[in-house]
């Protein structure tokens, strides 16, 4: 059993009207945890229920549930996960090269707008089926989400440059030995590129300085955020599967206020919490 700290005083400053999480796991009753996976976290299971507190709390109103390990290539928690949050969410699955034209229009109807690569320990696909994956996400408008470790950039950046898809670079890019120059040039070089967006989640991932600063992440996490704050999105990574007892458990306010503190000022934002996610991820423009 683990205790996750699902309320507690406001954000300062308040989160705008729209924002969009776009890193979160859900995990709903029903759902068995697959054979390669890293099985399902702690219980009491993160449902909907328990993350729609953190909504109200943190001031999110729309989210993008991503498939997690624990279910690898079986789509069916994310798509009742789906279905429970209704219109304020959007989906990002686990598909192959060789899913079929049935199942993408499936998943596309029940509000998946992206497909996931994950080359780390437990991850359902890596990057050995990120063309194939791409072909298929192209075809769909879907976009992608990449993870993997980040000092390998240099050396894939020329695959990366050739995806059709748009794609998002996921949790700080995981640079698990540290960002130098060369690797913060490649993400801008990328960005540039015109498919590649950034993104803001579990910078403790990767961290090796740690909380509650995280200064070594912060320092490429601010370059980019001056570079280009129209292409960074911003994760809680809720609910922070790392987390396997309720004393290592994060606060979500004070990782929100962090991250977002390494954005330059107010119109940064606007942009990363609401104007580019709604783009990425289909989303509407609020009233």
């Amino acid at each position: 059993m683990i205790t996750r700290k699902l309320e507690g005083a406001a954000l300062v400053p308040a989160l705008p009207k729209g924002t969009v999480d776009t890193q979160m796991h859900m995990y709903l009753a029903g759902f068995p945890a697959r054979e390669g996976g890293p099985g399902l976290p702690p219980a009491p299971l993160p449902d909907a229920d328990a993350y729609r507190r953190v909504m109200r709390w943190l001031g999110i109103d729309r989210v993008v549930i991503t498939q997690g390990n624990a279910h690898q290539h079986d789509n069916a928690n994310l798509l009742a996960c789906l279905h429970e949050m209704g219109d304020v969410a959007r989906g990002v699955a686990v598909i192959s090269g060789e899913t079929s034209e049935a199942e993408l229009a499936r998943l596309d109807g029940a509000g998946v707008v992206g497909a996931r690569i994950m080359d780390l320990p437990g991850g359902a696909l890596g990057l050995a089926a990120l063309e194939a994956v791409d072909a298929r996400a192209s075809e769909m408008g879907w976009m992608m989400a990449v993870q993997f470790d980040g000092n390998r950039i240099l050396d894939l950046e020329p695959r990366l440059r050739a995806l059709k898809s748009r794609w998002v670079l996921d949790h700080h890019g995981k640079f698990f030995a540290g960002a130098g120059q060369a690797e913060t040039d490649a993400l801008k070089r990328l960005i540039d590129g015109g498919r590649m967006w950034y993104k803001f989640a579990g910078a403790y991932e990767s961290s090796r300085a740690g909380g509650p600063d995280f200064a070594d992440v912060a320092v490429y996490a601010r370059e980019i955020a001056a570079h280009a704050p129209e292409r960074i999105v911003w994760g809680t990574n809720w609910p922070h599967n790392a987390a396997r007892t309720s004393e290592d458990y994060p606060c979500d306010k004070a990782l929100c206020e962090t991250s977002l503190g390494w954005l330059p000022d107010r119109a940064a934002r606007q942009k990363v919490l609401v104007e580019n996610p709604q783009e990425l991820y289909g989303f509407a423009a609020l009233g």
